[in-house]
């Protein structure tokens, strides 16, 4: 029986793209939820990992008596930047009934740190007190917001 060359090489080269495909694959993090991968390279959220590991409650600094959505991620980070026009929304929106605050960890790394930052964007949510009722990561559509505020038990009414 004769070989042909050229299926012999097209059969190889499929593969070898399709082993450097699967090693590629295999070697990157997961991410779920629209979460940023590459803050999982970054060593100050890993560091903020070994932080994290005892699960407590984080009490947020108390600015004011309103609930407060604190919203730690980077300007870098693609679902982050997903994140500033919900952001400024849910703050013009809900002003004078909702503190809302965006801290960049790749510019502020010690609030990665405070927060027990493990990958951006993550949203923390807190009742008027400071205490924290409530952590999400990743992209978190603003609908998606209220509904959890509502669950919360937190009823914003819009401002007019």
């Amino acid at each position: 029986m004769k070989k042909h060359p050229v299926l012999s090489l097209t059969t190889g080269l499929l593969f070898v793209v399709g082993a450097v495909l699967v090693i590629a694959q295999t070697n990157r993090p997961a991410v779920t939820n629209g979460a940023c991968c590459a803050s999982l390279t970054n060593p100050v959220l890993l560091a903020s990992m070994a932080a994290a590991a005892t699960n407590a409650p984080v009490v947020a600094p108390q600015t004011n008596t309103l609930p407060k959505l604190v919203d730690l991620g980077a300007g870098k980070c693609i679902p982050c930047k997903m994140m500033f026009p919900v952001l400024d929304e849910l703050k013009k929106e809900y002003a004078g009934k909702l503190e809302v605050q965006f801290i960049d960890v790749w510019v502020n790394p010690d609030a990665g740190k405070q927060y027990g930052v493990e990958v951006i964007p993550t949203q923390i949510f807190y009742d008027a007190t400071g205490k924290e009722l409530f952590r999400h990561i990743g992209f978190f559509a603003k609908g998606d917001i209220l509904a959890k505020w509502k669950e919360l038990g937190v009823d914003l009414v819009k401002k007019p």
